[in-house]
């Protein structure tokens, strides 16, 4: 699904750069940044422990404020925890 030429297309057309490894089967392979790859898989990851919390995933807050203050709150707890791994 992601691989399609046509969803690379609609990412051009929006001015990003799509940065989806084609499939191993493909006859065309698309060429792909491994280094942004990797950066936005990052980034999708820590979206995905940040919807861990209830209160984000759900949006408990009625003001973007404390929403976003909580979103901080709740990555700098996952940095925390990050850093003590290392």
């Amino acid at each position: 699904g992601y691989d399609a030429d046509q969803t690379r297309a609609d990412i051009a057309y929006t001015g990003a750069r799509p940065v989806i490894p084609a499939k191993h089967g493909r006859r065309n392979p698309a060429s792909h940044n491994r280094h942004a790859y990797k950066l936005r898989n990052r980034i999708e990851r820590m979206f995905n422990r940040l919807k861990n919390w209830r209160r984000v995933a759900t949006r408990y807050d009625k003001t973007a404020q404390s929403y976003l203050g909580f979103v901080q709150i709740a990555s700098a707890f996952l940095w925390i925890s990050l850093v003590h791994e290392l």
